[in-house]
């Protein structure tokens, strides 16, 4: 009977008594989809779930370049930085472990023995007091804190988002790595296709300008004709010495991107591959499905499900903390007494703590917890709109390069065109060969134009890839 009123009693104290909740300002708000110029906007920018994460895919492989591939693995394989992502994931992890086992009952088991005199003026009657002797306790308990009021729930959301936040992260950090190697491998790729179509331009010049040599020394042209033919051999040196060091500066680049010596990379020598199919028609508006495949957004998203949270937690705080505690074991007064059944003892009871004279600091931890769950939305805002900017730009860009590149075509088939016109002309005897190597020349010129545009396009696609979060998706919680 003693222990059921008790229980009763501890139910009642729990519902009743609560210390004074204060009344928070409303909470700032996620930025909508129509604030930032998505499609679908009806749908807000922040769902009331954040969403699960997939596995971030390898979007480089589109390119299908064996070399690429490797280098990229090796680089998300080997990186510090992805290391660092990953030990905080892990970390994340386990404060979810340890929130989850807040839910569960606490078991535990001891053994205690103490030498000991007991005194003579104490509790102890003779002959125990003013002996010595040994006491011993051995004993097991279970405890189990009851949920009345979400805090458990509140502890496991937080963790859950912050780990999910982390594992978004990673994901972000992935993306980034193997962007930045993709780019700078097919600056390379550029750079080398740069220089050998440089050093033709060069045999072209030497060629011109030893024929103008020749017509000087014949008294067909005079000296001005001569520097003029000398003058572009300068600035093509001074390009093939830059395209030199440029292609050296980028094979050290990847080199410290994939963990590996400079020297494993020396003789790197990529092309450009195939261009993307990226489909531009139909992301021409960007849609409010881009908040779902950028994993930095999602992480943001996920802070502010753990933030909000924290509030929850923060709030439930000025609610009693109910528990239950049982134990059963053996006690007794000499060691060779431990066991006997004389020695039993057992007990039940419930507990409940109230924050009577705690509510500053609980008011402070609540202030503090809803100022931070404000500062992770307005985080989460910036992500979405750089994100939106991100993404614009890049589709932008990729949309003007293929614009300039119609109209650089268009100058390039010209330049071939009167290239092909000035070696019918020269092999029929009707035109001189200075206008040939400059026919050729002007055509090198418009076709180094075209690569440089060209390369353009493929950064342009692998920044897009980058802004529209690769192939990486989440996924809805099921």
């Amino acid at each position: 009977m003693t222990m059921r009123l008790s229980l009763l009693m501890t139910a009642a104290l729990s519902l009743v008594a609560c210390a004074p909740v204060p009344t928070l300002k409303p909470a700032a708000q996620a930025i909508s989809a129509e604030q930032v110029g998505l499609s679908s906007p009806s749908q807000p920018a922040s769902s009331p779930t954040a969403p699960e994460l997939a596995q971030p895919q390898a979007w480089w492989q589109a390119f299908k370049d064996a070399q690429l591939d490797a280098l990229i693995e090796r680089a998300l394989a080997n990186s510090p930085s992805l290391a660092v992502a990953r030990a905080r994931m892990d970390r994340a992890a386990a404060q979810v472990e340890q929130a989850q086992a807040a839910d569960k009952p606490v078991v535990g088991a001891g053994l205690d023995m103490t030498y000991q005199r007991f005194p003579e003026h104490s509790l102890y009657p003779p002959p125990y007091g003013g002996s010595l002797r040994t006491t011993s306790t051995l004993q097991a308990g279970v405890g189990y804190d009851w949920d009345f009021f979400g805090r458990h729930q509140a502890e496991l959301d937080t963790a859950l988002g912050q780990g999910r936040a982390a594992q978004a992260d990673q994901a972000a950090a992935r993306l980034s790595l193997s962007a930045q190697v993709a780019r700078s491998y097919l600056a390379l790729a550029r750079t080398l296709a740069q220089r050998d179509l440089l050093q033709r331009q060069l045999a072209e010049r030497k060629e011109t300008l030893s024929l103008v040599q020749q017509r000087v020394a014949a008294g067909l042209d005079n000296g001005q004709d001569q520097r003029n033919a000398e003058a572009p051999l300068p600035e093509l040196q001074r390009q093939s010495v830059l395209l030199d060091e440029q292609a050296a500066a980028l094979r050290q680049q990847l080199a410290s991107l994939s963990v590996q010596p400079a020297a494993a990379l020396r003789e790197l020598a990529p092309r450009l591959p195939a261009a993307l199919n990226l489909g531009l028609e139909a992301q021409a508006q960007l849609g409010v499905d881009l908040l779902g495949r950028r994993p930095d957004v999602v992480a943001a998203r996920w802070r502010v499900e753990a933030a909000s949270s924290q509030v929850s937690l923060a709030r439930a705080q000025f609610y009693p903390n109910v528990s239950l505690n049982a134990f059963v074991g053996f006690s007794s007064i000499g060691i060779d007494k431990l066991l006997q059944p004389g020695s039993l003892q057992y007990g039940l009871g419930p507990s409940i703590r109230l924050p009577l004279f705690d509510t500053g600091r609980l008011r402070a931890q609540l202030h503090g917890s809803a100022a931070e769950l404000d500062a992770a939305v307005a985080a989460y805002n910036g992500a979405v709109i750089e994100a939106v900017r991100e993404a614009s730009d890049q589709l932008r860009a990729l949309q003007s390069v293929q614009s300039q590149q119609q109209a650089q075509q268009t100058a390039l088939l010209n330049a071939e065109a009167s290239r092909q016109l000035q070696t019918q002309r020269f092999e029929a005897g009707l035109g001189n060969k200075l206008a040939l190597l400059s026919a050729r020349g002007n055509a090198l010129q418009q076709q180094r134009q075209m690569l440089d545009l060209y390369a353009q396009q493929l950064d342009t696609q692998v920044s897009l890839v980058r802004a529209l979060g690769g192939d990486w998706q989440d996924l809805p919680k099921r």
